[in-house]
């Protein structure tokens, strides 16, 4: 009974209300007052120390304040930790490879059959790869024909105006010094430009390269063209006597062929040249200067 009448006591003692109250000294009026017990108290101090620490914690993991604390490793030592992972892992690969090489070397010494690179994988815990045969349904049988019969004479062009930052890097010879009376026009399918100029004038390449394409058509009469880097292709057409043959190496600013007025397509001396870059065709007026 007195264990119980003390349990009751104890609580009945932290249920108890208190008033915390503020005087004036000078008037001894009441300036402020607060109702409260033990229990509220001891709450309200005991949530508040939570939310500290819960503040603390989430303000040490998320911020740079935990490289300051005794033992955790700074970003240097972090990753120098990865450097170091990445170093013993190439020096495992190495050591196998060195134990495989010595391991094929001694079986060579005993008149043994080194093992094969495919027992090497399956020892390794690497199953060979196997072949997948794929399927085509009809579907897309169908929509692959439809496709090569849309694109089939279609001849891929940049958008007007774009610029091309790897060609601007580049400096090029002027294959002719002329007007240029026709400009680049896709929508006419004049992937070129006309140069006029006098005939019998030398055209130059614009770069080293090797000529693809030495000879006579029909519509661009006397044409070559020259194979470049950075995946360039050069066109000049209506020549009246090409200089290079195909094969041949050429250099930058070589002279390979002579102004004419050869051809089907054209209708007085000039050089029609064009310039592809990785399929495409491409303004040369916007990369080379020729007036």
């Amino acid at each position: 009974m007195s264990n119980t009448k003390v349990k009751k006591s104890f609580f009945h003692k932290l249920r108890n209300k208190y008033r915390l109250a503020i005087f004036n000294e000078q008037t001894y009026e009441e300036v402020w007052q607060m109702r409260l017990s033990r229990l509220n108290v001891f709450t309200v101090v005991g949530s508040s120390a939570i939310i500290l620490v819960l503040l603390i914690i989430l303000l040490i993991a998320y911020t740079g304040l935990r490289e300051y604390i005794p033992g955790y490793p700074d970003g240097d030592q972090r990753r120098m930790l990865v450097r170091n992972y990445n170093r013993v892992d190439s020096l495992v690969a190495e050591i196998e490879k060195r134990d495989k090489f010595f391991e094929s070397i001694k079986a060579v010494v005993q008149g043994e059959v080194p093992p094969s690179e495919e027992e090497m994988l399956q020892d390794n815990g690497i199953s060979k790869p196997q072949k997948v045969d794929f399927e085509i349904s009809k579907e897309d049988e169908a929509f692959r024909q439809r496709v090569e019969a849309e694109e089939k004479y279609n001849l891929a062009v940049l958008p007007e105006g774009k610029m091309i930052p790897e060609l601007n890097q580049i400096y090029f010879y002027s294959p002719l010094k002329g007007i240029v009376v026709k400009e680049f026009r896709e929508s006419e399918s004049h992937y070129g430009i006309d140069i006029v100029a006098k005939p019998g004038d030398t055209v130059l390449s614009i770069m080293d390269g090797t000529v693809i394409f030495s000879g006579w058509t029909v519509e661009t009469g006397y044409t070559m063209m020259v194979q470049h880097s950075s995946d360039l292709i050069s066109a000049y057409k209506h020549n009246a006597k090409l200089l290079k043959k195909a094969g041949d190496k050429i250099a930058a600013g070589e002279a390979i062929a002579n102004v004419g007025n050869s051809g089907e397509l054209t209708t007085g001396p000039h050089l029609h040249f064009e310039l592809w870059y990785q399929g495409n065709a491409v303004d040369p007026t916007k990369y080379i200067i020729f007036e």
